[in-house]
């Protein structure tokens, strides 16, 4: 295997394929990944390919090095859905003329946004390189990057792309190989399954590059007509503008693959006159909630926020790492079950390795390899987890042992921490507030003299969270109930 792949091996959508990962120039590795959509908060399913993808930053960065890597993750803030949701936040605003419909989107659009932010560094997930806003780049710019219009105008240029019923729309029988990623061919289409139906239209799979806006909606003018944007075009402009016409991965969900990441490939191909997109294409399995599929009709639809802040998920809220960890913990490839249990597994598992953690000196800590060639193999996280695992237990055994193997256990512990930090968990000592714990203990005491012991085991299961252990004893001397605590990360 030659050095420059890294030893990296990665599945490849586009080839159904595990292949060695060869960048196109190792000193600019360039990822892109769909981002949110900002007409509402993110939900559970959203922050999967972010935590995924975040990894995947994080191991690119260590071995091409971190001025090395360009992540781009766009937020898309024009489409439909943003549009109907600022009519409903805002609509009386809107009609009495206190707010125009722009002005109301961008108020749905930044906050929105801005929880988005606020919630997936909450789940330890650094920041992209660049993460333009569609917005953006609708129109030329000043600064010459690849815009929608001017690639809608390339596309009609080159037979690509036609002009009918005020929309500009691709052509998917200008492209022979269309549907290659998907392993759709045109005859195989059935118009209405995620394909529009609309008699303007010169083959059922044609989609939408450019539609007019009324004098309600907001729009852009453009040589077609004053109007908006398609979704796919707006990842084609934004991913050539950082990256290039051909770059090396392009990542999404699974969902994702027909009809936006192929709409996207047949875009970007016709436009540049290139064979691929991007090398390589991954893509995150589905979530399901408890056995089911997330839907809001169910009443198991759940926003990372919520998860965060309230205890509608298991009675009680759940730390970012610990969302962080349950991910990771099946397979980017796989189907992911997430329930109370998996996350009741992750936390304790993250507490135990924390608690070996702790043990390491203050000493430079260094990334065992065995960590970097599992997640080298498709992001196998299951395997580097077998190692943290491993570590732990090492940290812990060899400390007790005492003696000569103390050394021993320091360095197993320091590994153990390097390793926790990469993958973007905590390794800060925690900090303890005695006076909020001696308020929850009190309150504790309240509630069993009173014979809820419901509500006094959820405080002792809360606190047991963030690694604080209650242990119920009997004063010596008058036998009153009293309870210690300690820190068990």
């Amino acid at each position: 295997m030659s050095d420059a792949s890294k030893g990296l091996r990665l599945y490849n959508t586009l080839t159904r394929t595990k292949e060695d990962f060869f960048p196109i120039d190792p000193r600019n590795v360039r990822m892109y990944v769909c981002g949110p959509t900002v007409y509402d908060f993110a939900h559970i399913g959203n922050a999967r390919p972010v935590i995924v993808f975040d990894v995947l930053f994080r191991l690119l960065r260590h071995l091409y090095g971190q001025a090395h890597v360009t992540y781009v993750r766009n937020i898309t803030d024009v489409d439909d859905k943003i549009n109907d949701r600022a009519l409903r936040d805002f609509g009386g605003e809107i009609a009495s003329g206190k707010l125009s419909l722009n002005e109301a989107i961008r108020r749905v659009t930044e906050k929105t946004a801005d929880q988005f932010h606020k919630d997936v560094a909450t789940l330890g997930c650094l920041e992209p390189t660049v993460e333009p806003r569609a917005t953006e780049f609708v129109e030329p710019r000043a600064d010459g990057k690849v815009d929608m219009i001017s690639l809608i105008q390339r596309l009609i240029e080159r037979g690509h792309a036609y002009v009918a019923a005020g929309e500009v729309l691709f052509d998917t029988a200008s492209m022979p190989d269309y549907g290659h990623l998907s392993k759709r061919n045109l005859d195989e289409q059935q118009a209405g399954a995620r394909v529009a139906v609309d008699p303007h239209k010169k083959n059922p799979g044609d989609f939408v590059l450019w539609k007019l806006s009324s004098p309600e909606e907001p729009g852009w003018d453009s040589p077609w007509g004053r109007g908006r944007p398609g979704w796919h075009i707006e990842c084609s402009a934004m991913s050539a503008a950082y990256l290039g016409e051909v770059f090396d991965i392009h990542g999404g969900g699974l969902d994702l693959i027909f009809p936006h990441h192929e709409n996207e490939i047949a875009q970007s191909r016709c436009a540049h006159g290139t064979d691929v997109m991007a090398k390589v294409w991954m893509h995150n399995g589905f979530l399901q909630v408890e056995g089911q599929k997330m839907s809001k009709s169910l009443g198991n639809f759940y926003s990372i926020n919520e998860l965060l802040e309230t205890e509608t998920f298991g009675g009680r809220k759940w730390p970012g790492e610990v969302l962080r960890l349950a991910m990771l913990m099946t397979h980017y490839r796989e189907p992911i079950d997430f329930s109370v249990r998996k996350l009741e597994e992750a936390e304790n598992t993250l507490r135990k390795w924390k608690r070996a953690a702790d043990i390491a000196p203050a000493a430079a800590m260094q990334l065992p390899v065995e960590v970097v060639e599992a997640l080298s193999d498709d992001l196998a996280t299951y395997s580097a987890f077998q190692v943290l695992t491993q570590l732990a237990g090492e940290a812990v055994d060899f400390n007790a042992a005492g003696d000569g193997n103390a050394t021993a256990g320091n360095d197993a512990a320091a590994s153990l921490k390097a390793a926790l930090s990469f993958l973007g968990f905590d390794v800060t000592p925690a900090k303890v507030d005695e006076d909020a714990i001696a308020r929850a203990i009190a309150k504790r005491l309240t509630l069993i003299a009173a014979g809820n012991w419901a509500e006094a085991d959820r405080i002792r299961d809360q606190l047991l969270a963030q690694g604080i252990q209650l242990k119920d004893g009997k004063d010596p001397v008058t036998s009153a109930r009293i309870t210690t605590w300690e820190v068990k990360r």
